[in-house]
This record gives structure tokens, C-alpha cells and sequence, in this order.
């Protein structure tokens, strides 16, 4: 991925204490075919996930991300993800969001957790080894709001949807 920003020129006061700081990653279904892009506002735990039906292209990636974080732009700090080729599109999102995006280093995906951990909460739905042609748009939709409405620890018991409405009202 060309022209990058890595993790360690971010701000250490957008380390998610407060809103406004995402982590961006994708999952891939059965045989490398499909992919899920995956979102996470690392204060509240929000998540947003889309299907690409193009898999991991990097502009329908781009577009895809630009599309969903849309209705927040204002809000959004910055986007921390990996290296993967399909984030090759991250100047244009940057653009589109006026945010700042920025990189993991490779194989660090500790430095992107918040994100790692949400992943495996889809996976509680979606399985590895899942052919995501069976995973309808709707399907994925109802995932992600079950999610989103679960009770956490780290939010006093409130819902990520709960505290993410707070802060972008």
C-alpha cells in the first residue's frame, strides 16, 4: 500500500478514550471468495459491516467504506487498518471523509484489537469457511445490530448503538 501514514504518527490522545476514532478491516469467506468489510468506532464499539460483492477490490472497497461512514463525516478522526491490498483506495476515503487514515504495522494486529475482536463476534454468526453468497444483505444487517445492541462491561452496561447515537447527536 503506497503512500501510507502508520500507526505511530497518530495523535496518542486519538487512542479511542474519546469517540471518533474507527478501525477498518475485512473478512474473507469460504476459499477467498466474498469479503465483509468491517468497522468499528473504538469508544462506543459500534459496528458497521457491508458485503463486497467484488471481494477485495480496492475501489469498491473505497466506495463501499465512503458510502457507509458518509452520514458521520464530521465525526470521524481517524481510521487505523492493515496493509492489505484492499485498502489500497485509502487516499480517496481519506479524501471523501476528510479524515486521517492510518496503518498497522504488519503482522501487528494487536494494534488494531478493537476491530480483531469484533470480527470474531461476526464470526459467532458467520463462520470461518462460510460461502458468504449464503449470507443474504439482510442477514448481515440483523448480525451487526444484534451486536450492536449487546450490553458491554467497558460501556457501564449500555449498548454500543446507545453510546454512538449519544455522540454523533
Amino acid at each position: 500500500v503506497q503512500d501510507r501514514t502508520m500507526i505511530d504518527d497518530r495523535p496518542a490522545e486519538w487512542d479511542g478514550s474519546t469517540p471518533g476514532d474507527f478501525e477498518m478491516d475485512t473478512i474473507v469467506g469460504k476459499d477467498g471468495k466474498g469479503a465483509i468489510v468491517t468497522l468499528v468506532e473504538r469508544n462506543t464499539n459500534f459496528t458497521l459491516a457491508r458485503k463486497l460483492p467484488q471481494g477485495k477490490n480496492a475501489k469498491a472497497l473505497a466506495q463501499t467504506v465512503i458510502l457507509m461512514l458518509l452520514p458521520y463525516i464530521g465525526k470521524i478522526r481517524s481510521i487505523t487498518t492493515d496493509n492489505g491490498s484492499e485498502f489500497a483506495e485509502h487516499l480517496l476515503i481519506a479524501k471523501r471523509l476528510r479524515t486521517k487514515i492510518f496503518f498497522a504495522h504488519p503482522y501487528s494486529s494487536w494494534e488494531k484489537g478493537c476491530i480483531e475482536y469484533h470480527n470474531k463476534l461476526i464470526r459467532q454468526y458467520i463462520p470461518k469457511g462460510t460461502d458468504f453468497d449464503s449470507i443474504s444483505d439482510e442477514m448481515l444487517k440483523e448480525i451487526i445490530i444484534k451486536i450492536n445492541r449487546r450490553p458491554r462491561l467497558k460501556l457501564g452496561f449500555s449498548t454500543p448503538v446507545a453510546e454512538f447515537f449519544k455522540f454523533i447527536a
